[in-house]
């Protein structure tokens, strides 16, 4: 049987199996009393929200009674994006943030995101001393008198279209009438999204747009999945497609033709819509596509690498002042929105990028320089992915080596990255380069060294 995974990225499991009711209901507990152990003489009150799988109802009512138990107040959101939840954490001045999802992960698949009080994931110490209180059971059910209260709040999806549009300028976006078609995967992004882009005076076809969970294609957004997408964009001749995951941080993209673009595009576009108006610092994972410094140095702007993981981007974001940021599976971060990624930030941007431009999604990725990027994993123990990382550090040590998150070598021709996955019992690796071919070789040198194991 698989094994729960607790990291940097949460809790994730798969239903039934490696996470249960009394598995949130620990954590929730174990969350209460870590935030009532650091304010023992004020009210604490957490931010609840969930995405729309079918599980979300029974892990999130566990998560609220563990919360409860312990003497904290919860807010419940109901069905919301990642984003919007992270918005009305900070919104309600709430010590935390909880939200029940498997971001891109099968249905059979749920978790538990833990944010701070300023909607940053939570670090990896916390994260250890949740785990570390979760496995001790070292906390007890207050009095009746001293239980939390649990609350409902209808504002956040308001709330987040509201924010986004306080810094996108809408009008001349809505001049132009963008026929859009959003796939939002009868995930969190059905509410707010449709909201979103009827302010911005888009034509929506809005297909899988009922917030039930039941998946309509394998929820990862990538080009295999997106085939009806890809259909109706050019059946309906729009100008624009987008996919959203179920959690709805993250976008992808197709171009008025029908064609996938891709996720890597969403932060170059988005950066090269936010440099356009306000030059300033990057900043990507390790894992993201070279566009992105491309379009940054026709600024005259710096880009800066992290680990993977929002939290790591965002924190490094912070630190830098950068005014746009973000990972290349599809996830946009702006500092004025919040510090998470946020697909309908991405959408706004885009859409602000057609308008400034008034050039379309395939002219706009024709003046981008052309990288062919290869993305591999296999299912491995963490010992395993990490006796791979050693060894690449090893053998490729004629490039640059970044050893922040894995390993990570850029080489003139291109870049490889390997590393243990926060979320899955695998290791990923990726390659980029001008040309297919030697990012194939890149995947394959490392290949090479998993079979001279």
């Amino acid at each position: 049987m698989a094994e729960l995974i607790v990291s940097v990225s949460g809790v994730r499991g798969i239903i039934g199996e490696t996470l249960t009711p009394e598995i949130a209901l620990r954590f929730g507990q174990a969350l209460g009393y870590l935030l009532r152990q650091n304010a023992p003489s004020s009210a604490v009150n957490v931010a609840l929200g969930r995405d729309s799988r079918i599980s979300g109802p029974m892990l999130a009512g566990a998560m609220a009674a563990g919360l409860l138990s312990t003497g904290v107040n919860v807010t419940d959101l109901g069905i919301a994006t990642t984003p919007t939840i992270a918005l009305m954490g900070r919104f309600l001045k709430a010590q935390a943030a909880v939200v029940i999802t498997a971001s891109h992960n099968p249905g059979q698949y749920n978790g538990i995101k833990f944010l701070r009080h300023d909607g940053i994931a939570m670090p990896a110490e916390a994260i250890a001393q949740l785990h570390q209180l979760f496995k001790t059971e070292s906390f007890a059910c207050q009095s009746v008198e001293k239980l939390g209260l649990l609350t409902t709040d209808s504002r956040s999806h308001a709330h987040h279209v509201q924010t986004v549009l306080a810094h996108i300028d809408a009008k001349p976006i809505a001049a132009n009438r963008y026929k859009v078609v959003l796939d939002s995967i009868n995930g969190a992004g059905c509410i707010a999204s449709p909201m979103l882009l009827g302010k911005l005076g888009a034509e929506l076809i809005h297909i899988n747009a009922s917030a039930d969970g039941r998946f309509a294609h394998t929820p990862e957004p990538t080009k295999e999945n997106l085939t009806g997408l890809c259909q109706e964009v050019k059946a309906r001749r729009a100008h624009v497609g987008f996919a959203q995951d179920p959690d709805a941080d993250r976008l992808a993209i197709v171009d008025e033709h029908g064609t996938y673009i891709g996720e890597e595009y969403t932060l170059a576009l988005a950066t090269l819509a936010r440099l356009s108006v306000k030059p300033g610092t990057v900043v990507a994972n390790l894992s993201t596509s070279r566009l992105v410094d491309d379009i940054a140095a026709r600024h005259n702007c710096r880009v800066l690498r992290t680990p993977v993981g929002e939290a790591n981007v965002a924190a490094r974001m912070i630190a830098e002042n950068a005014v746009i940021g973000g990972e290349g599976n599809g996830g946009v971060i702006d500092l004025r929105i919040g510090p998470v990624r946020d697909s309908l930030l991405g959408m706004a941007l885009i859409l602000d990028l057609l308008a400034r431009t008034n050039k379309t999604i395939s002219q706009l990725v024709a003046e981008l320089p052309r990288y062919a990027m290869i993305k591999e994993k296999f299912t491995c123990t963490r010992a395993q992915a990490d006796a791979l990382v050693a060894r690449a550090k090893t053998a490729f040590s004629d490039g640059k080596v970044d050893t922040q998150d894995g390993a990570r070598i850029d080489w003139p021709q291109g870049w490889v990255h390997v590393r243990p996955s926060n979320t899955e019992p695998i290791a990923r690796i990726i390659a980029e380069s001008t040309d297919e071919a030697t990012a194939r070789e890149l995947i394959a040198r490392v290949d090479r060294l998993r079979s001279d194991n």
